[in-house]
């Protein structure tokens, strides 16, 4: 390995303090380590060094269980990654919740470390979980046995073949977890809990499978492992990134520490969890599970994820902006949009336009709408880069969407511009640099390079034929009438029941949400349409249990009640438990009734100006009456279906059983 032979060793005998008398506190120690590393030329200030590693213990404290201490940090006046170690007589208080640590091991990475350092780093993590390897800690007669023990778990080995065949299916445990676990430097901490879970899940004989969310980086989980999960553990002081993927799993949730002390204790308690119907259940619609691509999936798939990722992320850009100037509409009228900027730049509370404090206040509500509904393409190349090349993606990304603004690309400019931001970005930052070098990468030179490609690639070659396309796609359907407009109404309505929620659904409202931009009659009546036929299968099963709960279980009936106030603000994911438990009964009803609602509010030419909010945005919907009409119709329609559906369909024996296991 590359980076192992041409770096210096992460630890050597004059980092090593050997029963040394500390006077004072934790600070005393990490201020006694970062003295050797720099007596070793380990560090360019060990000043600085003792200010990152303290400003880490704030975040939490670092003391384990066992007598031991990790500091750790990553910081600027590290040029390698370095491990400094002292055995303390006495001890000292670190924050453990069994005492003092006589064992301090002093962490310290450079800002830009590489992965395979960070791998190397969190190997001495996991090896502290170890009563053997702690043992030999404490009775080492010299530094070069500390340094032999800590390079015996550092250092990568080749992986042991399996000791013994598998077992057979029948002794498989009966319960499987899933699990995250992170700390805000995902140095030490992150990795220690993942062994320790899964330390405490082998001795319960339950399959657990970690997702470490470290600075080594992370493999994420499989979705079909997530799939069948019966419970997840969250053991993070940090946020989980793509926590969509859990939505609906009960859980388990701490920092990080606790997964380290208790790790029997919240097994046991996912355990439970996932056998207590009322338990904590991660929130969301299950359609984030599409926003973390993995690298064993194909480019089909991959493109899909990378995709969805961006429009995840500009969603909440169009819902708050939408509803903004909703609310700007409410108050000063349609013709606000004419007025509202010059307004909100030239009135004042004293000096109230001709209208009042209301004309005021819409113009405020409107122009703040639309300068955030101004980041919806922005945001959705921006982090449709990011999908493809983390965080140094963002920058180029946000300027491809910006730039496809400017040209006139609109919605399919900014995917192109994210996309060749993204593999712009990803390409230069694999680019093998000096490491003195390494520091300015994701900062300045990926950032630069990559928006500058993009930006001469969408000038000079892309950016007239795909303003050419975006222009002649919002011509096509303010175009749009009788027969035609019909057939898109029951196109989208089958996209938005189809999967309540997930890429089919997320692909719909993308598409309404994007035109809305344009400010044509037809990008309004897509609008409506897409949020009618969204608010039906949450409505028509609600309705369903009322006029026939005996064909539902209690919990159904229950989750019936819920649903109807889900269905009318519009959260499709109301209808996800009743098609999760019963797909191909459910499914096709909840789509033959959005198809219904689709053609209707589209025959009406409903149109709504807000993307969100259902019956409480009524007031920025035209056609009220034509609205909910459509919406009634393919509520009772989906209703009778499903009715039907379960009274006269009767699953087989194979899938009556995965009902029951659902």
């Amino acid at each position: 390995m590359t980076s192992s032979t041409s770096s210096p060793p992460i630890i050597t005998a004059d980092l090593v303090l050997l029963d040394t008398d500390v006077e004072g506190d934790k600070q005393a120690v990490i201020a006694k380590l970062a003295g050797s590393l720099a007596a070793a030329g380990r560090t360019t200030d060990a000043d600085g060094l003792i200010g990152a590693a303290m400003a880490r213990e704030e975040q939490s404290a670092t003391g384990l269980p066992g007598g031991i201490a990790i500091p750790h940090c990553r910081s600027p006046y590290v040029d390698s990654p370095t491990i400094g170690f002292a055995r303390l007589r006495p001890p000292v208080d670190f924050g453990a919740p069994d005492g003092p640590a006589d064992l301090a091991f002093l962490i310290a990475a450079p800002d830009a470390g590489g992965q395979e350092h960070m791998k190397l780093l969190s190997s001495l993590a996991r090896a502290l979980v170890r009563k053997d390897f702690v043992e030999s800690l404490r009775t080492a007669g010299t530094a070069a046995e500390i340094v032999d023990l800590v390079d015996g778990v550092v250092k990568p080995a080749p992986a042991a073949a399996p000791s013994a065949p598998a077992a057979p299916a029948e002794e498989k445990p009966a319960k499987s977890i899933v699990a995250i676990t992170a700390c805000p430097t995902g140095i030490a901490h992150t990795y220690m809990a993942a062994d320790a879970l899964s330390a405490a899940a082998k001795e319960a004989g339950v399959t657990l499978v970690v997702e470490t969310q470290g600075s080594s980086g992370s493999t994420p989980l499989p979705a079909d492992t997530i799939a069948k999960a019966d419970a997840v553990i969250f053991a993070t002081d940090v946020g989980v990134k793509d926590k969509g993927r859990f939505a609906g799993k009960p859980v388990v949730a701490s920092g990080v520490k606790r997964a380290i002390n208790e790790p029997a204790k919240m097994v046991a308690e996912a355990l439970a969890a996932a056998d207590n119907p009322n338990a904590p259940r991660v929130e969301g619609s299950g359609s984030a599970a599409e926003d973390a691509p993995s690298g064993n999936v194909g480019w089909g798939t991959r493109t899909r994820q990378i995709l969805l990722t961006g429009v995840s992320y500009m969603i909440p850009f169009v819902a708050a902006g939408g509803l903004l100037i909703a609310l700007g509409f409410l108050f000063a009228g349609y013709e606000i949009a004419d007025t509202g900027n010059d307004i909100a730049l030239n009135n004042s509370l004293t000096d109230l336009p001709p209208g009042g404090f209301a004309q005021y206040l819409g113009a405020i509500l409107f122009t703040l709408g639309g300068l955030a509904f101004g980041f919806l393409v922005p945001a959705l190349a921006g982090y449709i880069s990011f999908a493809i090349a983390d965080r140094p993606g963002i920058a180029p990304g946000f300027t491809a969407g910006a730039l496809a603004v400017f040209i006139g690309g609109g919605f399919i400019g900014g995917i192109v511009g994210g996309v060749m931001a993204g593999f712009a970005a990803l390409w230069i930052s694999n680019i093998k640099v000096p490491q003195w070098f390494r520091g300015l990468m994701p900062v300045v030179i990926t950032p630069l390079f990559a928006s500058l490609f993009v930006g001469l690639i969408m000038f000079f070659l892309v950016g007239r034929p795909l303003a050419w396309v975006n222009t002649s796609l919002t011509e096509w359907l303010s175009g749009l009438s009788g027969t035609s407009a019909i057939f898109l109404g029951i196109i989208l309505g089958l996209m938005m029941c189809f999967d309540l929620g997930g890429p089919v659904n997320k692909a719909a409202y993308a598409f309404a949400t994007a035109g809305l931009a344009a400010a044509t009659t037809a990008s309004f009546e897509i609008m409506a349409t897409v949020m009618a036929a969204g608010m039906v299968p949450p409505l028509a099963m609600a309705l369903a249990t009322t006029i026939r709960p005996g064909l539902f279980s209690e919990p159904e009936r229950e989750n019936g009640r819920a649903a109807w106030l889900l269905g009318a603000t519009f959260i499709s994911e109301g209808a996800i438990p009743f098609a999760a438990a019963d797909p191909l009964r459910v499914i096709p009803s909840m789509m033959f009734g959005g198809a219904i609602t689709g053609a209707l509010c589209m025959a009406f030419g409903a149109t709504s100006r807000a993307p969100h909010g259902g019956i409480f945005v009524l007031f920025a919907i035209d056609n009220k009456f034509g609205f909910i009409i459509a919406i009634l119709a393919g509520m009772v329609a989906g209703a009778l279906a499903v009715v039907a559906a379960k009274q006269f369909i009767k699953p087989g024996a194979k899938q009556e059983s995965e009902l029951v296991a659902a």
